[in-house]
């Protein structure tokens, strides 16, 4: 079983016991994601430890877009159950690259894409630069956070 798994478990655990509801709703949702996501598929296996944050970083975007969602409806009490939610999950996660850390990796990964290409990258090579970019950060950068940053460098 993935570490990270059995740790989402035994915390689960201690979560119930402590009568932390909002903790071990969050923990049971997204242990729930996990075993749906282990099952998927022809064949049934174990989800590795990268596996399992990438469910963790889905459920967490999910608990954001609700509580948006909740807010812009009048709906405060829900969306900050899903912000507390989120924020339960979110201490599963790596620790996030600062905006000097993402761009340090990103300059890094245009002059990767100028060495390949014998010329400054502009747009049209975003995808090559947001490959090597993503291969580097591995969940410690938002998505669109590593878009940005990359399209502001080729700009």
């Amino acid at each position: 079983m993935a570490e990270l798994k059995a740790r989402l478990q035994a915390d689960l655990t201690v979560s119930i016991k402590t009568r932390d509801t909002v903790r071990a709703g969050a923990l049971r949702m997204t242990l729930a994601a996990v075993t749906t996501e282990e099952v998927s598929g022809k064949v049934a296996r174990e989800l590795s430890d990268e596996e399992v944050l990438k469910v963790i970083t889905r459920e967490v975007k999910k608990r954001k877009e609700a509580a948006e969602a909740f807010a812009g409806a009048g709906r405060t009490e829900q969306a900050e159950l899903e912000r507390q939610e989120s924020a339960v999950l979110e201490a599963y996660l790596p620790a996030q690259l600062s905006d000097d850390e993402l761009a340090t990796l990103v300059d890094a990964a245009v002059a990767q894409v100028a060495e390949q290409i014998g010329e400054q990258p502009g747009q049209r090579q975003m995808g090559q630069v947001m490959k090597l970019v993503n291969a580097q950060v591995a969940g410690r950068a938002e998505g669109g956070r590593v878009a940005g940053a990359v399209r502001a460098k080729l700009a």
